[in-house]
């Protein structure tokens, strides 16, 4: 398989250089050139996800050098349970796909130890150095990832102000090879920095840059694999297609899935939840993609004005038809946790919230017509601070979680700027 950039301007890459590049050299993203034909009937999914995960994928490293590797870095990366579950026993046509069971109780644990599992083989002789922005939750993930590996360090850039109390504990907390960098600025600053650093070549070649962000087309390999297999097993119970409720930020789970979905995967149709950040609540309804400036919303990982991953639905062909795009408030998510709590004691956080609220919506007819799976993305006592009050007890942590508090946090502040940047590169690499 080769890759191709959605601009068109730079050479094709096999998947290993995808990978380590982490976006194109244009500024692009890659995609497959071709996407691969492959016979998915004898992909088991009541096996383990590691397993399930190998087999699934191994159309898209045929021919790579990281081929061999494939089931070893699935059978590392994906060793923790991925339950569907029954959120409220009156509504048996929606299950919840509990993604927060790894060890930083959020979806990002997926991609990120999986793209650390593959960087940690190419990054052998020359360490890579892995520059991620976040909005909450990937950075976590990515740091708890990358610590103690010798292939790789890390820098992790987030707004100032807008993570929660508990993702910048999480995001700061990591051992020597990671830094933490807060910028005086929103994630959509942070994320111009990271493509700032990779278009520009000689700082990225000194540094060894590739991007744990999802502009990684590796990060989006696990949320395919995560989400055939939870298609797959509804299918195999009930004799239907499901369909999906997630909620969208950056794109990477939408893309995902609509990926999942042209390569003949049982997925049926695909609502995005998205937050106050309405970039992409107005292109389903107009039909016109226009990047906004994002806002703080309670479901802060969320808060992305300008989507990375539109430009590959955009190379995909998808058009605003392909998916249903619903916009929930603050207000709404918490109405949502709260009467979701006392209807059945099952307690969303505030961006699982928005996939239940999105599927409210749909009408009677719709949500009998097939199963549902909403993902619930992140385990909701990263975001006590907003919960509690709303179900009025307090959300215990997982052990891994109750870990973090306890260790010592480092980070440093930067304006939004790429020399600011590049200061910071230096000093993490004569540090690690």
């Amino acid at each position: 398989m080769k890759l191709i950039s959605t601009r068109g301007q730079a050479p094709a890459a096999s998947l290993s250089e995808a990978l380590r590049n982490g976006a194109a050299p244009d500024g692009g993203l890659y995609m497959p050139d071709v996407l691969p034909s492959a016979d998915f009937a004898d992909v088991d999914p009541q096996a383990p996800l590691g397993e399930f995960a190998a087999q699934l994928l191994q159309p898209f490293f045929a021919g790579d050098a990281l081929e061999a590797e494939l089931p070893a870095i699935c059978a590392e990366a994906f060793d923790f349970p991925v339950p569907l579950v029954t959120p409220h026993p009156g509504e048996p046509r929606l299950q919840a796909l509990e993604l927060f069971h790894g060890p930083t109780g959020a979806f990002k644990d997926f991609g990120a130890r999986f793209l650390m599992g593959c960087f940690d083989r190419l990054g052998v002789d020359q360490p890579l150095t892995v520059l991620v922005a976040t909005s909450g939750d990937t950075g976590g993930a990515v740091g708890c990832a990358a610590e103690g590996r010798s292939a790789v360090r890390a820098v992790i850039l987030f707004p100032k102000g807008r993570v929660s109390p508990f993702q910048e504990r999480q995001l700061t907390c990591w051992g020597d090879n990671v830094l933490a960098v807060e910028v005086d600025g929103d994630f959509d600053d942070c994320q111009r920095l990271v493509k700032s650093a990779f278009a520009n070549a000689p700082l990225s070649a000194e540094h060894r840059l590739t991007s744990a962000n999802s502009i990684n087309f590796g990060r989006l390999l696990p949320q395919l694999a995560y989400s055939a297999r939870a298609a797959l097993q509804v299918r195999a119970a009930t004799g239907e297609t499901p369909g999906f409720v997630i909620p969208s930020g950056n794109l990477g789970q939408g893309f995902a899935l609509l990926l999942a979905r042209a390569l003949g995967l049982p997925i049926g149709p695909i609502v995005l939840a998205t937050n106050a950040n309405r970039t992409l609540k107005d292109w389903h309804d107009s039909g016109r993609y226009e990047a906004r400036a994002s806002v703080a919303t309670l479901a802060n990982a969320m808060d992305v004005g300008n989507p990375s991953n539109f430009e590959r639905l955009s190379q995909l062909g998808v058009q605003p038809g392909d998916v249903r795009v619903e916009l929930v408030t603050d207000a709404e998510i918490e109405r949502r946790i709260k009467a979701d709590y006392e209807a059945s004691g099952y307690v969303w956080c505030p961006h699982s919230a928005t996939t239940v609220e999105a599927w409210c919506r749909l009408s009677e007819a719709e949500r009998n017509e097939r199963p549902w799976i909403a993902a619930a993305t992140a385990h909701p006592y990263k975001f006590a601070e907003i919960v509690e009050p709303l179900i009025g007890r307090e959300v215990a942590p997982t052990p891994a979680l109750a870990a973090i508090l306890d260790r010592p946090t480092r980070k440093i502040r930067i304006g939004a700027d790429l020399n600011a940047l590049a200061e910071a590169l230096s000093e993490q690499e004569a540090a690690a």
